[in-house]
């Protein structure tokens, strides 16, 4: 297991980054229990939670959820015509991909309607716990709002990579572009025609700048935060890996999250 700085490791912060494959971890670096804000990286690991519900007979992915003729899966995807905020006048459901931390909020009170247990304590009771990460905890909103390690969230990306906690139905639906070819923006990245996500994850297909690099096939899925965080994996190589640090997203990570993650893929 390599533990020396990657190539693309130009970070002046505090931040730890972890590589993995079928076999295990392949590469770790910085501090694997120094415990970060997540940010966005939060939104998959809510999606995988409402998945167990969805898998469990709880919930379903058509139910009614935000806005007049969206669902929970419209929800999760950003598809559902919500603005980025309550501030923001909504556009026609499934018309756009629009990011947006308020749809997941929108999700949260969804959840606990129809589930009758917070969304918080839902991720952290069937999923943190389940998948033993120890740090992580989910307090405030379920589009932004988890902490945790770098061990905890390349704990996730072990489940993202061989799942455990979901049958195969409902993994394909969660990594499959809903409601492909609609144009959107990823924050960071401009706007794309085609901006694919699945149910809580970006799909990478041929987004061009991405933060992941460009050996990485069509089918990475993954997220990242504007905490400086990420997750990815790359189902063709069977590879996945975390990032997380003390600086917000910014040009230092535009610049060098590329050559990171293709090293990360490499090993």
């Amino acid at each position: 297991m390599r533990t020396t700085p990657l190539p693309g490791d130009n970070f002046p912060f505090d931040h730890a980054y972890i590589a993995l494959d079928d076999s295990g971890v392949t590469a770790i670096c910085g501090d694997p229990d120094q415990v970060f804000p997540l940010a966005s990286v939060t939104k998959p690991m809510a999606a995988w939670a409402i998945l167990i519900a969805v898998a469990q007979g709880q919930l379903s992915l058509e139910a009614p959820a935000g806005p007049e003729g969206s669902t929970i899966a419209h929800l999760l995807a950003h598809a559902s015509g919500v603005g980025p905020d309550p501030t923001v006048p909504i556009g026609r459901v499934g018309a756009k991909r629009i990011y947006t931390n308020y749809g997941y909020d929108l999700l949260a009170d969804a959840f606990e309607r129809e589930v009758g247990v917070s969304a918080q304590a839902w991720m952290e009771e069937r999923l943190f716990a389940p998948l033993g990460m120890a740090t992580a905890q989910m307090r405030g909103s379920i589009a932004k709002d988890a902490r945790g390690s770098a061990d905890d969230v390349a704990k996730f990306a072990a489940e993202l990579l061989s799942p455990t906690l979901l049958p195969s139905e409902l993994v394909e639906r969660a990594t499959t572009p809903f409601m492909p070819g609609l144009s959107g923006i990823v924050p960071g990245y401009g706007r794309h025609a085609d901006c694919q996500w699945g149910l809580g994850l970006e799909i990478r297909d041929h987004k061009s700048p991405h933060w992941t690099g460009s050996d990485f096939s069509p089918e990475t899925f993954g997220h990242f935060g504007q905490s400086g965080s990420f997750v990815f994996v790359d189902p063709a190589v069977r590879k996945a890996g975390v990032f997380v640090g003390a600086q917000p997203f910014g040009e230092i990570h535009q610049a060098n999250w590329p050559a990171l993650t293709n090293a990360m893929r490499a090993l």
